[in-house]
């Protein structure tokens, strides 16, 4: 059964419109961060008129917005001015409370719905939902054990062995490498557990990774699906910091296989928006390895930016489709791109003291774009911008890439 709510045809929010009262046609994100911002951008350059709630007076989405509702996620009052303000609304991050969305489904569309943001908060739902879709994706989560109760860690102790070496998650709130501990005996799985509080969490076994990918597919209120190309990821410390998204990034069959599974899995939740699945490639023997979903985000990713430059439709544009009840267009790339991560690190030199990273060099560089998100002060670890390399061919973007990765002291620079 689907874990999505079941809805009727929508009527769409045509851009430009006014409703009865002459109110200008008027989309919602709940969340004001980055992908908030961008969504933001999307909407009013189709001439939408556009609402943010969030409680940080410079969030950067609420900062370029027409509407921004500075108030705390679950305030009846500013959840009502939102519904008043808007037709549609959607969330820009997996942890808007559930309940907030769901309040505001009472008397507004809104995509992706709270039953489905709900799933992806909780990684034991999470994969109990890739687990009773499998059949129909084709594949599965890796070997895990749900840890909720001593008697549950005790249980994986003594008898879930082979869940060790492996990483304990917190099964909510975790992400960017928070709430993640590696533990390779079951002592340390016992003070991992203790460390993060004696939250519930899952222990996941470590797998031989060979790469790490995501898929993005948008899913209309009428079922329609489209799609990405899957994108290689590399990861350090936890933290997204290159994406590769060019044909040949990965074996097409392994593609094709992604890209499947991420239909069927949105299938399964009768999903409504913009949803990001990941998965690992792991050395099963196979000519090109095993595929193994990880996790799934309801919304726009990190990982699918180089769509904003390299495709002629975005992933924040589907978004806006989506929710508003436009038909979705099927994406199409039109070059190579390289997306590069850029986190506060890159503001401060070996010593630690601020400096501005070299944009003059950065940016005579051939097909450079650059993205800052109007996040004051820089940190260490805070997600900055992106910069995304478009060129011809392979070839040039990946020498670009490099060029760039050196230029501004980014990690990665050997998977380039």
């Amino acid at each position: 059964m689907s874990a999505g709510i079941p809805v009727a045809a929508m009527t769409p929010v045509f851009p430009g419109s006014e409703d009865a009262a002459g109110q200008p046609a008027t989309l919602g994100v709940m969340g004001g961060g980055q992908l908030g911002r961008m969504f933001v951008h999307a909407a009013q350059r189709l001439g939408y008129f556009t609402a943010v709630l969030d409680p940080d007076a410079q969030s950067p989405a609420g900062r370029v917005s027409h509407h921004h509702i500075q108030t705390d996620y679950h305030d009846p009052a500013g959840l009502a001015q939102l519904a008043h303000l808007c037709q549609a609304i959607t969330t820009e991050f997996e942890n808007v409370p559930a309940q907030a969305l769901q309040a505001l489904a009472r008397t507004r569309p809104v995509a992706p719905g709270a039953a489905v943001v709900g799933i992806a908060q909780d990684r034991i739902a999470e994969k109990a939902h890739f687990a009773a879709c499998a059949d129909g994706s084709g594949v599965s989560c890796g070997p895990y054990a749900v840890i909720e109760t001593l008697a549950q860690l005790q249980v994986v102790q003594a008898d879930r062995a082979d869940l060790l070496p492996g990483i304990l998650k917190t099964a909510r709130l975790g992400y960017d490498g928070k709430g993640q501990v590696r533990v390779r005996t079951a002592v340390e799985l016992a003070a991992a557990w203790a460390e993060l509080g004696g939250a519930a969490c899952v222990l996941e076994k470590l797998l031989p990774l060979t790469a790490e990918c995501s898929v993005l597919v948008a899913r209309g209120w009428d079922g329609r699906v489209v799609s990405f190309a899957p994108q290689r990821n590399v990861h350090v410390e936890g933290i997204l910091a290159v994406t590769h998204a060019y044909e040949g990034n990965m074996p097409p069959a392994l593609a094709t296989r992604a890209r499947d599974a991420t239909v069927s899995i949105a299938q399964h939740l009768g999903y409504i928006g913009v949803l990001c699945v990941e998965f690992f490639v792991v050395d099963d023997g196979s000519e090109h390895g095993g595929l193994v979903v990880n996790e799934m985000a309801p919304r726009p990713h990190n990982s699918g930016h180089y769509t904003l430059d390299a495709c002629d439709v975005s992933q924040f544009d589907l978004q806006v489709h989506a929710m508003a009840g436009l038909p979705l267009p099927p994406p199409r790339q039109h070059s190579p791109a390289i997306m590069l991560n850029l986190l506060g690190d890159g503001w401060f030199d070996v010593s630690g003291q601020p400096r501005e990273p070299d944009w003059p060099a950065v940016l005579s560089l051939p097909g450079t774009h650059l993205h800052l998100y109007g996040k004051s002060p820089a940190r260490p670890g805070r997600k900055m911008g992106h910069l995304t390399i478009t060129g011809p061919d392979v070839a040039s973007v990946k020498t670009v890439a490099r060029r760039a990765a050196g230029l501004l002291g980014l990690p990665g620079l050997d998977f380039i």
